[in-house]
């Protein structure tokens, strides 16, 4: 059986961002939009002769949790939360609210859009994407009678039915995901196995539609399903971590995970991964069965494939079959440099399934 470890944690090290405040780019970006949108809520209800309500902001989203992935396309993304003082029972339609956000940010770049989920800041170069800023607007718990806060949804053009107060706690999401493992390189584990799965459905999926599962989707099976895979070398008290094999032992989990559900007068199979906190909904309930079905035979393969990896003896041919579901970021070493290091197989002690 090949040792890979080496390798998985150089495309580990390849894929994954940088924690956004390391990021002087992005960073500046998310400030310079918001100091816009301090100037421009100003200018609006000036004209009123009112004072916008006031608001606070937080980072969420990936970036935030640990768990972000270098675009593949080169577009990067940053997801802060705008969160207002306003009682949602003021203002029965959520839309009007995120219009101040866009009429602030108006101009701003040369795309802004409402979009359902969030108001969106589009940078562009020579006319192609190249980062963009999603402002999820919040109403503020303190402000609402049940204590509770709430994501606005809805488009300018949406039907009353879409235009919604959805309770939402994107903040008690990130503290479950960050302190999930009290053991530091357990968690270590848990991110670069989600960094894994995020990187292989980019490669291996459209991004078109609803077509890819998404990454907070990945994320939140992983909260639920994963488990931490090493070898304890009781002698030196040391943590040999195996990562192909807990990304084996995950994969396995979320197949089994399928079920049977009546959908379209079929029974079909699919995968159910209900968020942790309100307003617990299905994650990956916007795709269709048909790309249900294809996530489910994508899934099935690549189980096949990490199996196919671990019965080689030879690394340089584990990374070749494993090449081709990560991408090109995953590493293919020289025979040279493996030939003299084989070492021996690693049985792991808390494996999963």
């Amino acid at each position: 059986m090949a040792n890979v470890q080496y390798q998985m944690i150089k495309f580990h090290e390849a894929i994954k961002l940088k924690h956004f405040d390391e990021n002087a780019v992005l960073r500046e970006k998310r400030n310079r939009i918001l100091e816009r949108l301090d100037q421009g809520l100003d200018k609006i209800f000036r004209v009123c002769n009112l004072k916008p309500p006031k608001y606070e902001t937080f980072d969420q989203g990936s970036y935030t949790m640990g768990t972000g992935n270098k675009p593949i396309d080169g577009h990067f993304d940053i997801d802060t939360g705008v969160v207002f003082r306003i009682c949602k029972d003021d203002y029965l339609d959520p839309v009007k609210v995120k219009e101040w956000v866009y009429d602030a940010l108006h101009k701003h770049t040369n795309l802004v859009e409402i979009r359902r989920p969030c108001v969106t800041v589009f940078y562009q170069q020579a006319g192609d994407p190249i980062y963009h800023v999603d402002l999820a607007i919040y109403s503020h718990p303190d402000c609402n009678p049940d204590g509770k806060m709430y994501l606005a949804k809805g488009k300018l053009n949406s039907a009353a039915e879409y235009r919604f107060w959805q309770e939402s706690d994107p903040q008690a999401l990130i503290q479950l995901i960050k302190n999930l493992f009290l053991d530091r390189e357990d968690d270590k584990q848990f991110r670069r196995i989600i960094r894994y799965l995020k990187r292989w459905k980019d490669v291996k999926f459209s991004s078109d539609g609803n077509a890819a599962p998404i990454g907070i989707g990945i994320t939140v099976a992983a909260y639920h399903w994963f488990n931490p895979v090493y070898t304890h070398d009781s002698f030196t008290n040391i943590k040999n971590y195996d990562d192909l094999e807990a990304l084996r032992c995950f994969v396995n989990v979320v197949l089994t995970k399928f079920q049977n559900v009546y959908s379209n007068r079929n029974i079909v199979q699919r995968l159910i991964v209900e968020l942790p906190i309100s307003p617990h909904n299905d994650l990956f309930e916007k795709m269709t069965d048909n790309q249900m079905a294809d996530f489910q035979e994508k899934l099935k393969f690549l189980l096949e494939v990490i199996k196919e990896a671990q019965q080689k003896a030879d690394p340089v041919e584990a990374c070749k079959i494993l090449h081709k579901q990560f991408g090109d970021d995953f590493p293919i070493p020289n025979r040279e440099d493996t030939a003299q290091k084989r070492p021996p197989a690693i049985i792991s002690s808390s494996a999963s399934a």
